[in-house]
């Protein structure tokens, strides 16, 4: 059998067998950290053929997202690489397409442009090519992305537009320990090659009870956190604790805000976000990402073809600034809470 017809059947099997049930699953409180360590924990557990591999990851990584693995699952499966991350998701692209599952990690995402070519002209191409005979869909690139506090211009960067043009890959970011382990997990089972961003500020600061079983959240659908009937908005990962305090602020306000989180970039949700938007009549998107040529332009564009006759005011965009990211500025650049707030009132306004 084809190695695309074998992973393509795992991931049915995978699919229809787990499911996400808090209500009967043992719970244990969990930082973002340790919900990714847990799941990769399980990923090993799972199928031997499975490998973690990046720099610095065998003693648990700057992170320390994979502490303990080398120890459990030994050097041949959970290993460090040279400082080379082309060399990393080449590597990683070869393992996958010989049926095994490869979970790489880009110690940051400033850092996976040297690996851009070896992501969009090969993982992402790969079954295309090839007419269907081959493919590398058991590959996972993991990297933490985003604003940290004192990260500057090459450690806080959010990449995540640049993957979302390239048919292939699949994009999913979580926001918070729970949907970190579940998303993860459908990540590395699905049968394609997945760029997981992982928000890096949420680390240790996002602390939730979380199922200790194996489980998976299925890609490609978003979530309403709250509903609402004046206005939709929509983010991902740490964007999401900034529109939540955003929209608890404007209830009190008289606005109701129906909150969603995206989690997945592509394929993305449109049909519950359209649902949402010809409920509330506007729509806001907001991100850390500059706002120019960021995926909320996407998910605007697409809406306004969507539901331009059910629009009530123009879609908004909150979202960094078209700048490098600054260090002694970032205040100024990141969209915050009082800025998406302001950005609610005048939607309502117009």
């Amino acid at each position: 059998m084809p190695i695309v017809n074998r992973l393509c059947r795992l991931g049915r099997q995978i699919y229809g067998r787990r499911t996400f049930s808090t209500q009967t699953a043992a719970m244990k409180r969990m930082n973002l950290v340790s919900a990714i360590n847990n799941a990769l924990q399980i990923a090993l557990e799972s199928n031997p053929r499975s490998y973690v591999f990046g720099e610095d990851v065998s003693f648990g990584g700057v992170f320390r997202c994979t502490t303990g693995l080398a120890d459990k699952f030994g050097k041949h499966r959970v290993f460090n690489t040279p400082l080379c991350e082309q060399g990393i998701v080449g590597f990683g692209i070869g393992l996958a397409a010989m049926g095994n599952i490869a979970i790489a990690e880009i110690q940051f995402a400033d850092y996976i442009y040297p690996a851009f070519d070896q992501i969009v002209n090969e993982a992402a191409k790969f079954r295309y090519r090839s007419g269907n005979q081959f493919n590398c869909g058991g590959l996972t690139i993991r990297t933490p992305y985003g604003a940290v506090g004192h990260g500057g211009h090459y450690h806080s960067q959010s990449p995540e537009a640049f993957f979302c043009h390239v048919p292939g890959i699949k994009v999913v970011i979580p926001r918070g320990p729970s949907q970190a382990k579940g998303l993860l997990l459908a990540s590395i089972w699905d049968p394609n090659p997945v760029v997981f961003f992982e928000p890096k500020w949420l680390y240790r600061q996002a602390v939730e009870n979380v199922p200790e079983d194996d489980y998976i959240l299925p890609l490609s659908q978003a979530e309403v956190i709250c509903t609402g009937t004046d206005l939709t908005v929509v983010g991902w990962g740490a964007q999401m604790a900034i529109l939540h305090q955003a929209c608890s602020e404007g209830r009190q306000a008289g606005i109701s805000c129906e909150l969603i989180d995206l989690q997945t970039l592509i394929p993305w949700d449109k049909e519950t976000i359209e649902a949402s938007v010809k409920k509330t009549g506007r729509l806001l998107v907001s991100h850390e990402a500059p706002i120019t040529g960021g995926f909320g332009a996407e998910i605007a564009a697409s809406i306004a073809e969507r539901c331009f006759l059910h629009l009530e005011a123009p879609v908004s965009r909150v979202c960094g600034l078209d700048t490098p990211f600054p260090l002694v500025f970032e205040p100024y650049y990141m969209p915050t809470k009082n800025k998406v707030l302001e950005a609610i009132k005048a939607s309502v306004r117009f």
